[in-house]
């Protein structure tokens, strides 16, 4: 197999059949050392975090088949940490779909002279640009269009289904007794064009609590799986 990239998270091969292969590390998003899925450089390391984000991706994926949304899940080995997907266009150079129910991260950073730490956002959708550089910016559904990121129909759609798969994985933490703040989700085409969920659905780009407890990502199979 082909290694195409080394991502933060992840390490990208292209399989003979045509298929990727992505395999999980034990790398996660932050900065100084502290966790933060909405972070656009690695900030630690955590021994198991990798196989800890496949399971989840796996068992969400699983879920999503049988809800009829489409996917680029084919497999996963948890054996070896890796998932075998269908290949898929990023929409412009790769864009992040963020739900968030509560008022936490980077948008009360921005934010925080107008709402305070925690209020209900009642699953609040936004776009970035995945540009380290930039530092991931905010992009609204205008300039998407106007650069050729998204169509109008494409838009409406990853903004639909940003809210609907948010909602779904909010109610499956919910009946484990656990509250999902935000969550980041990654979109791509497939060879006909057809949009479909890519990446991963993991602790690793979500925030998730148990009352005042912030649950760290590690911990989130343990309660969720088993």
């Amino acid at each position: 197999m082909e290694k195409i990239k080394s991502g933060k998270t992840k390490d990208v091969f292209r399989l003979e059949s045509g298929h990727i292969l992505l395999k999980f590390k034990d790398d996660v998003t932050g900065k100084d050392g502290v966790f933060d899925p909405g972070a656009n450089e690695v900030g630690l390391s955590i021994e198991g975090s990798g196989d800890a984000a496949l399971r989840m991706t796996g068992y969400f994926f699983e879920l999503f088949k049988e809800k009829g949304i489409p996917t680029h899940y084919v497999a996963s080995n948890i054996e070896e940490k890796t998932m075998e997907v269908l290949p898929a266009k990023v929409f412009g150079q790769g864009l992040e779909c963020i739900c968030r129910y509560r008022a936490v991260g980077s948008f009360f950073r921005r934010y925080h002279s107008c709402v305070e730490e925690g209020t209900n956002l009642d699953g609040l959708v936004e776009f970035t640009l995945k540009d380290d550089a930039a530092g991931d910016p905010l992009i609204n559904q205008d300039a998407m269009i106007m650069l050729g990121i998204a169509s109008a129909e494409e838009y409406d759609l990853l903004h639909k289904w940003t809210r609907e798969i948010s909602d779904l994985i909010k109610e499956v933490l919910a009946k484990k007794g656990l509250e999902l703040y935000d969550i980041k989700l990654e979109f791509g085409k497939d060879e006909h064009g057809k949009v479909m969920l890519i990446d991963e659905v993991s602790g690793g780009n979500m925030r998730v609590y148990k009352g005042d407890e912030y649950i760290e990502p590690l911990r989130l199979p343990g309660l969720i799986l088993d």
